[in-house]
């Protein structure tokens, strides 16, 4: 439960004063039997009615007094508990933000989502239980017993008895729930998981006819949840009828002692109904905290889960002293020198295998080959996605271990082959790489990438796209997505298969006016098709992950194989058949 101590650093002292509140409002409820024993020793049983009042005036007063407490205590818990779960969900979703690819690759999104909202809720919940309840509880018990204790040692055996056999149920309840709350939250990620699934591929669903086997997924998903539920209610379903079995027999056994002791002339009528008070209090207090740890236990496994999170592997760590000059501009030149790659927890077969090429600034490059040749590797090499096994990658004459990522990324811009829109404006998402662009810097992007379908849309640029951009065609959101990554004007753009869905006289009007730009920007276009890859100044064949060939299109053509099969494939296949 480490997790909390930072967030309650940051608000100790209103803490502090709601568990003051706790400890008055504790005193106030403690005086209560005290005061009730008075009024029926001194007052009732003598028949003296101006005591009955005092006594009686002085109790509401301090029952009064209490509930101030109360109120003050209510508040200051919910603005501490919900001050530290914004606080919370901020530090998570600010370390997801930064997480390395293996770190995104090691937790699936449905429990980041699951631990981003039901994680968090448990942890404010239990944060508002510990000043509203929690505290009081344990304070109202101990009062309770040293009161008991004083005001009749004899009884006060039985409260010892009572409590040493609820504390040994707390415990035992406490050891046999844990790992059942931290099932039962990874079968919520299975639920969170499943729903996700179908609302990202609803589409694909649909089209496929594949309700039944959604439906028995999340079929499996629930019931697999409802049996965790189960397992983990189930201990506290038989320690409850215990402890109030135990809480009963205890009560009994204080009103037949009291009632012998009465006899005996050891007791007044005012200590034993004061002292039954206290009994009450104490196993109220007991049951409280039994609750109390029933619910530590549930929000300890959440956050351990958040613990995780927080613990995972950050983006790449850059050197010190680059973080001074990040915002200086790199050039575009780009070098890569017998560069070697395997994706952490993969096959272990590299994905990409000594590796070396070498383009100035300013130029293009092609890169091209089948699928599962490397292509989009080397793009996540370059943005600094994964770090090389072997080998050195060169961005602007300098290592990139040596530049920080924040950098480095706003230097190297890249347009994927499946882009990601946002909800919001057409406007908004081509500017999202670039917020200080003005609109005409926004239409020339838009010009450039083909995008003419925006001033056809009903508000132009001001439409407004749906979540993923669902509410526009699939060469229509390529782009948009290219516009956007024209827009960033970053010294390196890459290119993954970004023109895929386009026909071929849209990407070739596109080929040409990113070719024809009067920019010192360095261009990689990474493609399966000849047509694309042979307009670019210089070509890099990959082929298992390995270097084919790399050349001009001509040199290529005369000397590589693997570019000759792909070319006689694509284009002198094609003119076979026209």
């Amino acid at each position: 439960m480490n997790i909390y101590r930072t967030y309650f650093l940051n608000y100790k002292f209103p803490f502090l004063a709601g568990v003051i509140c706790v400890a008055f409002e504790a005193f106030c409820d403690l005086l209560g039997p005290t005061l009730m024993g008075r009024i029926i020793d001194e007052g009732i049983v003598k028949g003296e009615m101006r005591t009955i009042l005092r006594w009686g005036l002085l109790m509401l007063l301090v029952t009064g007094i209490g509930a101030c407490f109360a109120v003050a205590r209510n508040i200051l818990a919910s603005y501490v508990s919900q001050s530290v779960g914004a606080d919370l969900r901020k530090d998570v979703f600010s370390r997801i933000l930064y997480f390395s690819e293996k770190s995104v690759d090691s937790i699936e999104s449905g429990s980041l989502i699951t631990r981003m909202t039901n994680d968090t809720s448990q942890v404010v919940m239990f944060i508002n239980g510990i000043m509203r309840i929690f505290l009081k509880a344990p304070i109202t018990c101990m009062g309770s017993i040293i009161l008991a204790t004083v005001l009749n040692y004899r009884l006060s055996i039985i409260v010892y008895g009572v409590v040493a056999l609820v504390a040994f149920l707390i415990v035992l309840s406490m050891r046999l729930s844990y790992p059942r709350f931290f099932r039962l939250q990874r079968a919520m990620d299975g639920v969170n998981a499943v729903i996700q699934e179908y609302l990202i591929g609803v589409r694909l669903v649909k089209s496929f006819g594949t309700y039944g086997e959604e439906t028995e997924k999340f079929r499996e998903a629930n019931e697999a949840l409802m049996k965790k539920s189960l397992d983990a209610q189930k201990i506290i379903t038989w320690i409850s009828p215990l402890l109030n079995l135990t809480v009963g027999m205890g009560t009994l056994l204080v009103i037949y002692g009291g009632s012998r002791l009465f006899a005996w002339n050891l007791a007044g009528a005012g200590d034993i109904s004061a002292f039954t008070i206290y009994m009450a209090q104490i196993l109220t207090s007991l049951v409280i905290i039994t609750s109390v740890f029933n619910i530590f236990v549930r929000t300890k496994a959440s956050a351990a889960r958040i613990r995780e999170v927080m613990e995972c592997e950050e983006d790449c760590a850059a050197d010190k002293h680059e973080a001074a000059e990040k915002e200086e501009p790199l050039e575009g030149a780009v070098a890569f020198e017998a560069v070697t790659f395997a994706y952490p927890g993969g096959s272990g077969e590299p994905a990409l295998k000594d590796i070396s090429f070498q383009i100035p600034p300013g130029t293009s490059l092609g890169v091209i080959g089948p699928t599962g040749s490397g292509k989009s590797t080397l793009a996540w090499l370059l943005l600094r996605f994964y770090d090389a096994d072997k080998g050195r990658i060169l961005v602007g004459n300098q290592e990139i271990s040596s530049i920080h990522p924040e950098r480095l990324r706003k230097n190297v811009g890249i347009v994927p082959q499946n882009p990601m829109l946002f909800s919001g404006t057409v406007e908004d998402n081509i500017r999202w790489g670039n917020k200080c662009a003005d609109h005409e810097a926004v239409e020339r992007a838009a010009a450039c990438a083909q995008a003419d379908f925006i001033s056809r849309m009903p508000r132009g640029y001001d439409s407004c796209l749906g979540s993923s951009g669902v509410n526009i065609s699939g060469g229509q959101k390529q782009r948009i997505s290219l516009a956007r990554g024209l827009l960033k004007e970053a010294p390196i753009l890459i290119l993954d298969d970004a023109t895929s869905a386009l026909d071929g006289i849209t990407e070739a009007k596109v080929r040409k006016n990113l070719l024809a730009r009067d920019t010192r920007q360095t261009l990689i276009l990474i493609t399966q098709k000849c047509t694309t890859a042979m307009f670019a100044d210089q070509i890099l064949v990959l082929e298992n992950g390995r270097d084919a060939g790399f050349g001009t299109h001509r040199e290529l053509l005369a000397s590589c194989t693997a570019y000759q099969e792909i070319y006689a494939s694509q284009v002198e296949h094609k003119r076979g058949e026209e």
